[in-house]
């Protein structure tokens, strides 16, 4: 079905678009993420390095939950295996109740491609083609969705970050926020339940990164959206419902957002 939509007189996010509210506060809602005594072992060498001790972890769907930090503390590694990437050694990860551990890696790779958005810290764009072709690129990959639907899929997530009238715009004829939202225009644009951020504001200044927390924060409250991230933003903990620091592959920390 053909939808409508308006141009944005700027840059601002069309609010209009989101089109399944959140209409229930994130804590009330079953779990889209159960993490369960997850451990994750590498071999290096001739050592034994354990990036990840026993995790548990409950993430409520149509939540933004962060996890925070330093470099070698295991939140990458955890995002991994929550996004399907990556297998624990022990323990188990569900997504909507169901266990990754029996799925064969086809059936993860059909996982990713239908419940996932994916947002990189890098925007991983690529320079030969427009914001436009750049978004629409996951849904040519699936090879399921029609011409038609394609393009109305692309309008609308280009509206949702705000950048319908950049849509024949090259990345190099835009800002590193702007570069960004195309970048979580084509994260959405499969229309996923889960959106999986690894340093999504790592290559941005800190007023850029605010507004993309903020678009973030309303995607997830407008759209429903699950939202799990990896950053070291410490402006984070003003957008997450829920903050997870991490230390030696372990949780030793959370915090909640305060309502205003």
């Amino acid at each position: 079905m053909s939808m409508n939509l308006p141009q944005p007189a700027s840059d601002t996010p069309d609010r209009a678009l989101f089109a399944t509210p959140a209409t229930e506060h994130a804590v009330t809602r079953p779990p889209a993420v159960r993490v369960e005594q997850a451990t994750r072992s590498f071999t290096v060498g001739s050592q034994q390095v354990h990036a990840l001790k026993g995790i548990d972890l409950l993430i409520p769907a149509g939540s933004f939950v962060a996890l925070m930090g330093r470099s070698g503390s295991g939140k990458t590694t955890l995002l991994n295996m929550i996004g399907a990437l990556d297998r624990p050694t022990n323990g188990e990860v569900y997504i909507n109740e169901h266990p990754l551990s029996n799925l064969s890696e086809n059936q993860l790779t059909e996982l990713r491609r239908r419940e996932f958005g994916f947002v990189f810290q890098s925007f991983a764009l690529l320079p030969i083609l427009s914001a436009a072709e750049n978004v629409e690129l996951p849904l040519r990959i699936a090879g399921d969705v029609g011409a038609r639907e394609r393009k109305e899929r692309v309008t609308e997530s280009l509206a949702l970050v705000g950048l319908s009238r950049w849509a024949d715009h090259r990345p190099y004829e835009m800002s590193g926020g702007q570069q960004q939202r195309v970048a979580i225009a084509r994260g959405l644009v499969t229309r996923p339940r889960l959106l999986i951020g690894d340093e999504p504001t790592g290559e941005l200044d800190s007023k850029t990164s605010v507004t993309i927390m903020e678009l973030l924060r309303r995607i997830v409250d407008e759209a429903g959206v699950t939202l799990i991230m990896a950053t070291h933003d410490p402006t984070v903990d003003q957008f997450a419902d829920v903050v997870y620091r991490l230390q030696d592959g372990q949780i030793i920390d959370q915090s909640k957002r305060v309502a205003c």
